[in-house]
């Protein structure tokens, strides 16, 4: 069994599109552990091979998000058959290819999905309310955001195409007395609206605290502006400038995601 980072690099294994693809989702996947979005080896992020429309990269099933590396990530097709992995015990999370591989199927549009199961992920998740927009950061989600039902542990094939329903053309996703779901065009921006949604949750959690008589809603037509601003054709694709800055976050970290990115 092999442990942590020192699975053999890839590098001149695979070609360049596919390596800048494992850099750019080991990086997600280390910038996910670094602002507390993690649980412990749980959850998943895929990323398409650029090329292979149906191919997924996907991590180990044991490993931390900061253990995770551009080698040791796995590649599944939709259907969640390994078509390469290290030489390891370990394997991959059922969940992961039954939520993540019918989005990707159903939206061509789509090269990355993320899913957390944070704490304000989850306690918003289970209130009857949902998100609201009572700050500048969840305005971006009004009229953007999808709602799942919880239908126990994503192990079940069937839930796939009601999944795939109930995200319809949104982007984002709450799964009801779950957690969350973001995807993007790239690595980059589905990173950005995941920590927004993040940011959004966690604060609704901390107003809600002081009552709901003391939660102050903005109006509808400035929700809707606000929402369209953040849109990816209105100004830019939110999480593209944002990334080099994430990368450099990473860079200047003791163990940070360069040195490691075989």
């Amino acid at each position: 069994m092999r442990y942590g980072t020192g699975f053999p690099s890839l590098r001149d294994v695979v070609d360049p599109a596919e390596w800048q693809a494992r850099k750019d989702l080991a990086a997600c996947y280390r910038l996910m552990d670094r602002y507390g979005m993690t649980d412990m080896i749980y959850n998943h992020i895929t990323a398409q091979i650029p090329g292979r429309q149906d191919r997924l990269l996907i991590n180990l099933y044991g490993l931390l998000y900061k253990e995770i590396t551009a080698s040791s990530l796995v590649e599944i097709d939709y259907d969640g058959n390994v078509v390469r992995k290290p030489d390891t015990d370990y394997g991959i999370n059922k969940s992961g290819y039954v939520i993540h591989g019918c989005i990707h199927r159903a939206r061509p549009d789509v090269h990355c999905v993320i899913h957390t199961h944070t704490r304000a992920g989850m306690a918003v998740a289970a209130m009857r309310c949902g998100l609201l927009p009572i700050t500048q950061t969840a305005s971006r989600f009004h009229g953007h955001i999808a709602y799942h039902a919880f239908e126990g542990p994503a192990v079940d094939l069937d839930e796939q195409k009601r999944l795939v329903a109930d995200l319809g053309p949104h982007n984002a996703m709450i799964l009801r007395n779950h957690g969350l779901l973001v995807c993007g065009a790239s690595v980059a921006q589905a990173f950005n609206l995941m920590y927004q949604l993040e940011m959004a949750c966690r604060t609704q959690v901390d107003a809600m605290s002081a009552g709901m008589d003391q939660v102050l809603l903005p109006g509808n037509d400035v929700l809707e502006r606000s929402a369209h601003l953040y849109q990816p054709g209105t100004r830019r694709p939110y999480g593209e400038l944002e990334w080099h800055a994430m990368l450099r976050l990473l860079d200047a970290e003791p163990g940070g995601y360069p040195s490691h990115a075989s």
